[in-house]
């Protein structure tokens, strides 16, 4: 990715105008011993009526041999996915991913994010499509410095040009940091009214 489009599309302004599309880092680690390990990196963008995170799905196949079935001595492989993404996913994306973590077990998935995408209103769809993700095991997070640090290292055509932090990085870190446990705080409320419930308290 060039220099360019990564600060223009992972920064993380309060108000992201013209960024229309989303961008979305991947790292895929593959357990292959119980000494050995292997990655797969690279970076997608959403394409016309395809959600970069479907998109992803799509090249799944490939990165994760076995994913849905056995490798070759019957052992399953277990996969690590990390996202760098410029936009947190949408409700529909959200409810599609987590239907797809519940039919593979063998799939852990994380999601570092520069902007939440439509969370601004209390009861957005987009809202409760994060607290599907959480409940579905995926692990949140909000992008700070030194994940941009590592996208900068590891996905962009930097040719030897160092990282260097915008204007307000940091405080708009802390802001998103601060709205996402606030968003994905009624997650953890809900699953001490069901254990209430099966207490019969």
């Amino acid at each position: 990715m060039t220099q360019r489009k990564f600060i223009f599309h992972y920064k993380n302004v309060r108000w992201a105008r013209g960024r229309h599309e989303t961008y979305l880092c991947f790292v895929v680690k593959r357990r292959t011993g119980p000494d050995s390990l292997s990655f797969d990196f690279g970076h997608l963008r959403n394409r016309t009526g395809c959600h970069v995170e479907l998109l992803f799905l799509r090249y799944l196949g490939a990165l994760c041999p076995g994913l849905c079935g056995s490798s070759v001595d019957g052992a399953r492989m277990c996969y690590s996915v990390t996202w760098f993404c410029s936009w947190s996913p949408c409700s529909k994306c959200a409810q599609q991913l987590a239907h797809f973590l519940s039919q593979t077990p063998n799939l852990r998935l994380r999601i570092f994010v520069s902007r939440l995408y439509f969370c601004d209103e209390e009861d957005s769809l987009e809202r409760e499509g994060l607290r599907h993700l959480k409940r579905a095991g995926v692990q949140i997070s909000v992008m700070t410095y030194k994940d941009y640090f590592y996208c900068w290292q590891t996905f962009v055509a930097r040719r030897e040009r160092r990282f260097k932090a915008w204007d307000g990085l940091q405080q708009n870190s802390v802001r998103l940091v601060r709205k996402l446990n606030r968003i994905l705080q009624p997650c953890e409320t809900e699953d001490l009214r069901d254990v209430f419930a099966l207490l019969g308290l």
